[in-house]
């Protein structure tokens, strides 16, 4: 007779795959903003994102998985997850905590990576169009995440902030591209936007992380250089998105599109200021977040508008 999990586990796999982390998901929100007006309610094309989102929502869980796995195994986890680090919620990290066993996370990690290639490939089977653009983005896309901290291990190799934007980029082009077979500037501008978004938070996850991670060797830029360093280089990324925002309308965008998103730039600016100016790196972390929410708003009405 077949039993069902208990809640406590079932809630450890929820915390293990990060549902609570929606930011990559929203993408879907923005392609759709970005349709012609004809295709939004196109049955075809919404079955097509909804199956893409849903194959995203199952790679993502098995990459996050895959993450805590080698996380745990190298010591990374432990460390940055420290039981008396009051300002780091344990339980995020089932692995650490205790509430489930290495054997459970890569049976998770398995299952989803088969899966989320079965949810793609459907997307991809059913889709209005199939350029080889777009498959070929979706292929490259699950080839990194599953490798991401496992196989390969692309981000113990000096790769993963190309990689929090590139997963982002990517979320927005593939459906646009199944759903219409096109590709503009204005959508290529605005993916780079929502890719800078996770990137922007996720390099103060870097920072806060840095000795966890230059202790088994991920070679992130905040583990690599000075604070000095990293904290210019994150200035530097606030900086290019902002450049992307300015030069949007030579690409596409209305000419009010720089007004739109002014919320954006000037959060970023409070975010630097909270993260390296106050030291709260992790109240930052949280501050990117929002901001990261804003934009694909902003984005969403630009596009409707």
């Amino acid at each position: 007779m077949t039993t069902l999990a208990p809640p406590g586990r079932v809630r450890a796999y929820v915390r293990l795959a990060k549902l609570d982390i929606l930011d990559y998901y929203l993408g879907v929100l923005v392609v759709w903003s970005l349709l012609p007006a004809d295709l939004r309610l196109d049955g075809l094309v919404l079955a097509t994102m909804a199956i893409f989102l849903i194959g995203e929502v199952v790679v993502m869980a098995a990459m996050v998985a895959l993450d805590d796995l080698t996380g745990f195994r190298d010591g990374s986890d432990i460390t940055n997850y420290a039981p008396d680090d009051p300002r780091r919620r344990l339980e995020r990290k089932p692995l650490v905590a205790g509430t489930l066993t290495e054997r459970q996370v890569v049976r998770f990690a398995w299952i989803t990576c088969v899966v989320g290639a079965a949810l793609w490939l459907a997307a991809v089977a059913i889709a209005p169009h199939r350029p080889q653009w777009t498959v070929l983005v979706i292929a490259v896309t699950y080839f990194f995440s599953v490798q991401y901290s496992w196989g390969v291990k692309l981000s113990y190799h000096g790769f993963q902030e190309f990689f929090l934007a590139g997963l982002g980029f990517a979320v927005v082009l593939a459906p646009y591209g199944l759903a219409t077979g096109a590709l503009d500037g204005n959508v290529v501008v605005q993916a780079l936007l929502f890719g800078m978004g996770p990137l922007l938070f996720g390099v103060y996850s870097n920072t806060n992380d840095v000795e966890g991670d230059r202790r088994v060797g991920r070679p992130t830029v905040a583990a690599l250089t000075t604070p000095r360093g990293n904290m210019r280089f994150v200035i530097a990324l606030s900086a290019l998105e902002t450049a992307l925002v300015l030069a949007a309308p030579l690409l596409g965008a209305p000419w009010w599109f720089g007004l739109a998103l002014l919320p954006t730039i000037l959060m970023r600016v409070n975010q630097l200021r909270v993260g390296f100016a106050d030291g709260d790196i992790l109240r930052a972390r949280r501050l990117g977040i929002r901001t990261h929410r804003v934009t694909v708003v902003a984005l969403i009405v630009v596009n409707l508008l």
